[in-house]
């Protein structure tokens, strides 16, 4: 049996705990390069949108199984929300995952966007876009607020089950919210977190 195991491991690629039932969605860092300097592309939600109407965010969306890579997922997200064919947008890199409290991971990817003149938003989704100096976030530390996630048992949970029962002390964690402030916008939440992991990679990967 031993030998079955670890041949049937060969190819195996380690991904996060119960990555196959989590939500996955992924969102595209766009940079824009306008003369000699460097900008980051941001939507603003449509107001009419059911989910976060008029936050801050980046193109993307949730995966879906005819993708079949999340790369084709931002890919496409990208180019129904702003109007772009696929080859408007190169891919860099993939970023760091992020795993959110709510039960999904988002797969941030580094790319550019050519011609952005030709950006033709999809006002259903997108009321509009602006662009951020990517120096402004170099050179910006964000104000960062901590909530605590506290577990919250079901009703019907066996603490007959478990050592000290109903007495259980379960373990307390810390979440921590980012706000970026750029003229009259708030850049927050997922958004400033995924910027700031970005923000860092950067700044170590060039010496900064």
């Amino acid at each position: 049996m031993i030998e079955k195991i670890t041949s049937s491991f060969f190819k195996f690629k380690p991904q996060i705990n119960n990555y196959k039932r989590l939500s996955k969605a992924s969102v595209l860092i766009p940079l824009i390069q306008k003369d000699s300097d460097t900008f980051i592309l941001f939507e603003v939600r449509s107001k009419n949108l059911n989910t976060s109407p008029s936050e801050i965010s980046f193109p993307g969306g949730k995966f879906d199984t005819s993708d079949i890579t999340l790369e084709r997922t931002v890919i496409r997200e990208t180019c129904e929300e702003l109007g772009l064919s696929k080859n408007n947008i190169s891919i860099i890199t993939p970023l760091n995952i992020l795993v959110t409290p709510f039960n999904m991971l988002i797969h941030p990817f580094l790319g550019t966007i050519d011609n952005y003149n030709n950006i033709n938003i999809n006002i259903s989704e997108v009321d509009h876009t602006f662009l951020v100096p990517l120096d402004f976030f170099i050179n910006t530390t964000p104000k960062s607020y901590k909530h605590t996630i506290q577990i919250h048992p079901c009703s019907d949970f066996p603490y007959d089950l478990i050592p000290n029962g109903q007495n259980y002390k379960f373990k307390e964690g810390v979440y921590d919210t980012l706000i970026y402030e750029y003229k009259n916008y708030v850049i927050w939440g997922i958004t400033a977190r995924i910027i700031k992991d970005f923000i860092d990679t950067i700044k170590e990967n060039l010496h900064l």
